[in-house]
This record gives C-alpha cells, sequence and structure tokens, in this order.
C-alpha cells in the first residue's frame, strides 16, 4: 500500500476492524517514511457486474462513477463524505444483492434516486434533473409536486 502522502510503499497497520458498512475491512496505517496516518479500506474482490447502457452498450460496474454522481448532487450541502460512503456502499450491495452478471444504467439510477431523497432532497433533485434530463421548470415542478404533498400531507398529521 503507498502513502497517499509521501507514495512511499512502506507502511504498519495500527488497526484492523470491520467497517460500518459490514462488507469491507478498515485499516489504520502509518506510514513509516513520513510517520503520517491514512486508512484504507479493502473490499472482496465481486464478481464482475456488467452495465447494459442506454445505447445498448455494455461496461465494467464502477462505484466511483456513483459516487462522483452523489458528490456533485451534494455540492454544498450538509452531508459528509463519510455519508456519501455509506450511501454508495448501501447502492452497491442493494445492486449486488439483487443482480448477478447485468444490470441496466435506469435501474441505478432509480435506486440512486430513491436513496438521495431520504438523504437530502435538494440532491435528490439536483441528480434527479441531470438523471431524467429536465428540459424546463415544468420538470422541476413535475418532479417537486409529490415532494411537496407528501410533505403538506406530513405537517396536517402532525398538527
Amino acid at each position: 500500500m503507498k502513502c497517499p502522502y509521501c507514495r512511499i510503499d512502506q507502511d504498519r497497520v495500527l488497526d484492523s476492524r470491520a467497517s460500518d458498512d459490514g462488507l469491507s475491512i478498515r485499516r489504520r496505517r502509518e506510514c513509516l517514511g513520513c510517520k503520517r496516518r491514512f486508512t484504507t479500506y479493502e473490499r472482496p474482490a465481486e464478481s464482475p457486474l456488467k452495465i447494459i447502457k442506454k445505447g445498448g452498450g455494455r461496461e465494467p460496474f464502477d462505484r466511483e462513477k456513483i459516487r462522483r454522481g452523489i458528490q456533485r448532487a451534494c455540492w454544498k450541502r450538509p452531508i459528509s463524505d463519510e455519508q456519501i460512503e455509506t450511501l454508495v456502499t448501501h447502492i452497491e450491495a442493494e445492486l449486488y444483492d439483487n443482480f448477478e452478471t447485468e444490470i441496466e444504467t435506469r435501474y441505478i439510477g432509480e435506486v440512486v434516486l430513491t436513496n438521495l431523497k431520504t438523504l437530502d432532497q435538494v440532491a435528490y433533485v439536483r441528480f434527479a434533473s441531470v438523471y431524467r434530463d429536465f428540459e424546463d421548470m415544468a420538470d422541476f415542478v413535475d418532479e417537486l409536486e409529490p415532494m411537496l404533498l407528501e410533505s403538506r400531507r406530513k405537517l396536517g398529521q402532525e398538527a
């Protein structure tokens, strides 16, 4: 494991434990060169899941693409990197639990939307606007209307 700070390939493991998601091992390491500490996560190799693109092409599953999309949607929102990592891990686990070899991008987008809706509604709308290719304000209104009705319904029950 190369140190992310000085790039030396010599470190020692200070602590190992199962990560919060239970799917990986969290290791706390110390670089023997610069003495700085860093955390790594190890996960078992999965059977390769192929993504079926809208045009019919196929490519290997890449969790980093999901993370980048969620990070863009959560930009300048009060959401930590740990929350994003937990969300990405949850989405990845859901995909591997429900599919063995191939999955359509449409399904991945819907899973991300469902999970973002519970995390942050602004991030949800941002992601939906790109994923569903909003063209004008009417598309935003159509997406927000059910959320507003649900919010009003909940407020009416609490009153």
